[in-house]
C-alpha cells in the first residue's frame, strides 16, 4: 500500500496528538502530505508535551481541549476522513489512585467522541488505541484476541469499555472503527520523567542519569515491545484498510525477559548497571506476570508485522534523549 497516495491531502484528526505515539504519528502524516489537526489537552501526566511538535506548529492545526468538551469535539471532527483516537489515561497506578478520573477519560470521553462522530461525521474512519492490559494475567502464551479478558486494574477496565464502545458503534451505526491492543511501545518523545506511564521510559531515564535500573523480582518476567515507528505503521494500515473495520487486533513483538532487556540497554549505552529489588506491594497487586502477544491476525489480514529491531530502537531512543533530555526529564 502506497501510504502517500492514501493520505496525501486528506483531513486527519489525532486526539492525544501531543503525546508520545500521537506526535510520532503526526510527523509521519505531515510527511505524507496530510492535513493534520491535533486535539490534546496537554495534560503532562498523560504525556502531552508541546515540545513533541514544537517545530511543526506552523504545519498543523492545534486545538487545546479536553476529550469531554463536546463543543470543541464537534468542530474538530467536522470534515475529517480519518480519526486516530489516542486520547486516554494510561497510568495503571493512577487509575487505582483516582478511578473516577480514569473512567471519565477512557470511557465517558470516548462515548462523547463517538456520539459526536455519529451525529456530525459518521463517514469518518476511526482507529482506537487499546491496550494489552485488558487481558490481565495471561492464561497462555502468546496471548491472542480470543483470550479471556480479566484486567487487573481500573485502567484495563476503562480501556476495555473504550474499545467496546468503538466496536458497538461499528456494529450498530456502521461507523468505520478498529482497535489496536498495544504493548510496551517505546521510542522518541515518550514521557520518561517518572514511572507512572511506562517502565521502559523510566529505565531510559535511570540509565541516562547514571542510576541503576531497578527490576522487580528476579527479572524473569517476559514482555514484548514495539517501536513507535512500527505502531505508527499499524495505525495507518488499520485506518485505510476496509478489512480492519470492526476488528480488534493485537500488536506484539519478540519476547524478552526484563533482565535480558536491562542487560541489552546497558550494553548499548556502553555503561550502567541494574539491580533486582522486591516488588512494591502497590505494583505486585496489579502485575500481570509474563506476557507476549500473538499478532498473527493483523499480520494475516492487513500485512503488519514489527520491523524495527530492538537493538536499533534502543540505540536511536538513547540518541534522542541525549540531545533533548531537558524537555523530558
Amino acid at each position: 500500500m502506497n501510504m502517500e497516495t492514501v493520505y496525501s491531502e486528506e483531513s486527519v484528526l489525532i486526539t492525544g496528538g501531543m503525546g508520545f505515539i500521537g506526535s510520532n504519528l503526526v510527523r509521519k502524516l505531515v510527511k505524507l502530505g496530510a492535513n493534520v489537526t491535533v486535539y490534546d489537552n496537554l495534560d503532562p501526566d498523560s504525556g502531552g508535551n508541546l515540545f513533541n511538535l514544537s517545530d511543526l506548529l506552523d504545519d498543523i492545526e492545534f486545538i487545546q481541549a479536553d476529550i469531554n468538551d463536546e463543543v470543541r469535539l464537534k468542530d474538530a471532527v467536522a470534515g475529517k476522513k480519518y480519526l486516530f483516537n489516542l486520547a486516554g489515561q494510561m497510568s495503571h497506578l493512577g487509575s487505582m489512585d483516582d478511578p473516577i478520573h480514569d473512567l471519565n477519560i477512557n470511557a465517558v470521553g470516548q462515548i462523547k467522541l463517538l456520539e459526536v462522530c455519529r451525529k456530525f461525521n459518521p463517514e469518518v474512519n476511526i482507529v482506537f488505541a487499546g491496550t494489552r492490559q485488558v487481558y490481565g494475567k495471561p492464561q497462555y502464551l502468546p496471548v491472542d484476541e480470543a483470550h479471556l479478558l480479566t484486567p487487573l486494574d481500573n485502567n484495563g477496565v476503562s480501556k476495555r469499555a473504550g474499545e467496546m464502545y468503538h466496536i458497538v458503534y461499528n456494529h450498530v451505526y456502521g461507523i468505520s472503527t478498529s482497535v489496536l491492543r498495544m504493548t510496551n511501545v517505546y521510542g522518541p518523545r515518550m514521557r520518561i520523567k517518572d514511572d507512572k506511564l511506562t517502565f521502559i521510559g523510566w529505565w531510559f531515564r535511570q540509565i541516562l542519569e547514571g542510576n541503576p535500573i531497578q527490576i522487580y523480582g528476579k527479572g524473569g518476567q517476559i514482555r514484548d515491545l514495539n517501536h513507535v515507528d512500527d505502531v505508527v505503521r499499524a495505525l495507518l494500515l488499520c485506518a485505510s484498510n476496509p478489512t480492519a473495520q470492526g476488528k480488534i487486533y493485537n500488536l506484539g513483538g519478540k519476547p524478552i525477559s526484563l533482565l535480558e532487556l536491562a542487560r541489552l540497554m546497558v550494553e548499548i549505552h556502553g555503561g550502567g548497571k541494574y539491580e533486582l529489588i522486591p516488588f512494591p506491594e502497590s505494583r505486585k497487586r496489579i502485575d500481570i506476570g509474563d506476557y507476549y502477544g500473538d499478532y498473527s491476525l493483523i499480520r494475516n489480514e492487513i500485512g503488519w508485522k514489527p520491523e524495527v529491531p530492538l537493538r536499533n530502537g534502543i540505540k536511536t531512543m538513547l540518541e534522542f534523549y541525549y540531545k533533548f533530555k531537558e524537555h523530558y526529564f
